[in-house]
């Protein structure tokens, strides 16, 4: 009883974890935080510093699972591949390694070529709906494109992409929801299945190399033509894994909550419709004012003092982009949502420093053709008022509603 109290009082905060992001920015120093087991780092300057200060505060616990798994799912598991560290979880040398193939395959010049196969998934899913005047979008769309247009990053067969996403989903809740033993052992089933799927691309590129991710990451992660190691096929298909479900599941986490919190008051979506040039800062004002991944996990590496809080090594954050974006010394009227705020770009949705996300200008990029299409092909668009109003998910890491419906 005493462990569901704890996950319902973090799920609370998980759904809506803003009034505790005010308190601990007013608070001096630093606020522990018993759901989580960590001090929240929430004011922008403090946020910054721990990003620059990798030395010191480290990546490798970042995403901390918030569930323990049953003896039968930690059987199931070892069937697969991982865990290895990834960019996500890796520090200094380490990190610039995993690093500096994702550089090299999200250039600007990659994700401008990626763009009109971006358009047309796009314009096909919004076929699949027009004519109806009204649908469910995280379902019907949100969820759909980002795996779509990361599948085709990586190089997966689009056949394969539904089961990857389906296998990146799982991931995410056997780690981070609670499940029953049995739910954990098929959830852990869905996983393994992913990593194979993706080992099998892993060694199909070393033999035939092709002009995508999946092939940079191999010929950076594991140079020279041999046959692939066991240990370097758990290293790619763990980093695989990681590429492909941040990937898809903060993008799709962004394009549900742009939409819900530009349809919230239907001033907002006739602006975008009479301006649509106002697309792009609308696109920043909804990452800052709710951005999909929230916090993540630092870890001390020796005493340090932050924000007037002596640490000691070993010591957890909770490091809150989600806070620091709404921080009043930063941004005036910070938790209102404004699509002509000037400055928004200087949010930290897509992190800052080392860990600074490679993939944001596709994002950015996802979220813009979204408004431009939905602008055009439904300027009508508005929340249902006959549908309870949307929940969002319980997690820190694609916060998003859970259902959007939509009519127009």
């Amino acid at each position: 009883m005493a462990r569901q109290d704890d996950q319902a009082r973090r799920d609370e905060l998980y759904r809506d974890p803003y009034p505790l992001y005010a308190r601990a920015r007013r608070a001096e120093g630093l606020t522990y935080v018993p759901e989580f087991d960590a001090w929240l780092v929430a004011r922008d300057q403090d946020v910054r510093e721990v990003l620059l200060r990798a030395g010191d505060f480290s990546s490798a616990r970042a995403l901390l699972p918030d569930v323990s798994l049953s003896e039968a799912a930690l059987g199931v598991l070892p069937r697969g591949f991982g865990p290895r560290p990834t960019v996500v979880s890796s520090d200094g040398a380490a990190h610039r390694r995993h690093r500096a193939p994702l550089n090299r395959g999200l250039s600007a010049g990659r994700v401008a070529a990626l763009l009109p196969y971006a358009r047309t998934c796009a314009g096909e899913l919004v076929d699949g709906f027009a004519a109806d005047g009204s649908a469910e979008l995280v379902e019907a769309y949100a969820r759909r494109l980002p795996g779509m247009v990361v599948g085709r990053l990586i190089g997966l067969d689009p056949a394969d992409v539904p089961a990857a996403v389906h296998g990146g989903y799982r991931a995410e809740e056997l780690l981070f929801r609670p499940l029953s033993p049995e739910g954990q052992v098929a959830a852990a089933e869905d996983v393994v299945a992913l990593q194979h799927l993706l080992d099998g691309y892993v060694r199909d590129r070393r033999e035939r190399p092709r002009d995508d991710m999946c092939s940079t990451m191999v010929a950076a992660l594991a140079p020279g033509d041999a046959e692939l190691t066991l240990e370097q096929r758990h290293e790619l298909v763990t980093s695989l894994q990681n590429l492909l479900i941040a990937g898809f599941l903060t993008t799709s986490a962004l394009i549900g909550t742009m939409l819900l919190h530009l349809l919230e008051d239907p001033r907002r979506w006739r602006l975008l419709r009479a301006d649509p040039s106002l697309i792009p800062a609308a696109v920043e004002e909804a990452v800052r004012h709710d951005t999909a991944i929230q916090a993540f996990r630092r870890t001390t590496t020796r005493a340090v003092t932050l924000a007037g809080t002596r640490l000691p090594a070993g010591a957890t954050l909770l490091v809150a982009y989600g806070s620091a974006n709404r921080d009043e010394q930063r941004y005036e009227r910070a938790d209102e949502f404004d699509v002509t705020r000037p400055g928004s770009r200087q949010h930290l949705a897509f992190g800052y420093g080392p860990h600074g996300c490679p993939g944001s200008q596709l994002a950015r990029d996802q979220l813009r053709l979204t408004l431009d299409l939905f602008v055009r092909r439904m300027p009508e668009l508005r929340l249902d008022r006959d549908r309870p109003r949307p929940q969002m998910r319980p997690t820190l890491i694609h916060r998003s509603p859970q259902a959007l419906y939509v009519t127009w």
